[in-house]
């Protein structure tokens, strides 16, 4: 990303904001050396709410995941979970597991893209290295060993989503009532051989991650340490991507709210700026900006009680032995995504052993559309995602709502923005704290 300063305008532009799905710029206003307002631009308007519109409920979830290309199967999932709420239908078990499989093979994908790609250049490269050399491209020519590893658990992670899903992105089995193909048990078989190298590159990331995180320590818990809520899903107080109910943290660690998907216009504020076509989600009954939250990877690790699989357990013990609960550390949030990364990888494996997953039994016969109301609730690794939908009754959508994942943070974006503004261009905190020898020299 590149800054420019205007004299006249007292203003600092960063643009583009690189590395996130979008485009976006910030904005620093100044007042005699001091930092009047911090602004996220984000000027993109989508208007697939619009799009749904008259539409019939079951083209949602193919159309929806166009959204994002980068993590469609999410919304495929939300999109399908809110069509069956609207028309009363509740998928066979081995549906559900079905698809939860799908969503963990994002999860693995994207995780393990966020951490090498998006991360990993600014802590290996250094920060105050030149812009041109902060990127994978840079770490592929020092450690190429690191990078190989990195593209064989993307690969797998995409491939396994791919299975599941019926393409690798764009996904188009999950239907009203079920899945429309099943998996057939060579594949499952085939799955289970590769899950031990899967592991085992995961768990290399994740102790590249914690060398990155002892390395950084200084920084991680200095720099950015900004008090928000906290918003995810969790299955009676357990980490879960696909289902359970809504959790909201506050600021001290206390569990405020923990409903259903269906309420959640009863908990869910969108306040509008006018320097951005993007709502600032937060927590109602604390009103804006008090109620501001995060939601994505620290969020989610936050508001649990535990993780579901015991070795992500164990990463999790270690991560509160450190900075506590609720962690309000905003690098953390890089540590919380190698917890989840070997989370996901348990968890596919667990299912991947359940006989039901090659169950034949995966939809509902007859499924009728009918007039209602649907919300569908998933976690997509930037956060909780939420789709609502009305029907008529012929099964027409009349009305759409979209929660998006990253939305939800996009004022707890502009809050840590300011906070680290003034951190660094009135107090100097860059220079206070102690930064390591970067482990690649450019």
């Amino acid at each position: 990303m590149e800054s420019t300063e205007s004299t006249a305008k007292n203003e600092i532009e960063i643009e583009p904001v690189t590395r996130l799905e979008g485009h976006g710029k910030v904005t620093i206003v100044l007042s005699k050396g001091k930092v009047k307002d911090v602004q996220f631009n984000v000027t993109a308007v989508r208007f697939f709410e619009k799009f749904l519109e008259g539409r019939r409920a079951e083209d949602a979830p193919i159309i929806t995941p166009r959204i994002c290309g980068i993590c469609p199967q999410p919304h495929h999932l939300a999109s399908i979970k809110a069509v069956e709420g609207a028309w009363g239908v509740t998928p066979p078990p081995a549906a559900s597991k079905l698809r939860e499989l799908m969503l963990l093979g994002k999860m693995i994908q994207s995780h393990t893209l966020h951490f090498y790609a998006l991360a990993a250049p600014d802590f290996v490269v250094g920060p105050f290295a030149d812009t041109s050399a902060r990127n994978v491209v840079t770490i592929a020519k020092h450690l190429p060993d690191v990078v190989t590893k990195a593209l064989e658990l993307m690969r797998h992670g995409q491939e396994l989503a791919g299975l599941v899903g019926g393409k690798p992105i764009h996904p188009v089995t999950a239907i009203p009532g079920g899945m429309s193909k099943p998996l057939i048990e060579k594949d499952r078989d085939d799955w289970l051989k590769k899950m031990e190298r899967i592991m085992e590159l995961a768990e290399f990331t994740a102790s590249l991650g914690l060398k990155v995180v002892e390395s950084y320590w200084d920084v991680i818990t200095r720099i950015g340490v900004v008090e928000t809520y906290y918003i995810g899903l969790a299955s009676q107080g357990v980490h879960n991507f696909y289902e359970g109910t809504i959790r909201v943290m506050s600021p001290k660690g206390k569990i405020e709210a923990d409903f259903s998907p269906k309420d959640y216009l009863d908990f869910v504020g969108e306040h509008a700026v006018p320097h951005c076509y993007v709502t600032h989600l937060y927590y109602k009954p604390a009103g804006y900006p008090d109620g501001i939250w995060r939601a994505n990877t620290l969020a989610r690790i936050n508001v649990v009680d535990r993780m579901a699989m015991p070795r992500a357990q164990e990463l999790l013990k270690d991560f509160r032995s450190k900075v506590g609960r609720p962690c309000h550390a905003t690098f953390a949030y890089h540590w919380a995504r190698l917890i989840e990364l070997i989370e996901s990888v348990e968890r596919a494996r667990q299912l991947l052993e359940d006989p039901q997953i090659v169950s034949q039994d995966i939809k509902v016969e007859d499924v009728q559309p009918r007039q209602g109301n649907g919300v569908g609730c998933v976690e997509a690794p930037r956060g909780t995602l939420i789709h609502n939908y009305w029907t008529d009754e012929k099964g027409i959508i009349t009305k759409a709502n979209l929660i998006v994942a990253t939305n939800n943070n996009v004022g707890a974006i502009e809050k840590c923005l300011q906070h680290v503004a003034k951190q660094c261009i009135e107090e100097k905190a860059h220079e206070k704290v102690k930064f390591p020898t970067p482990m690649i020299k450019v």
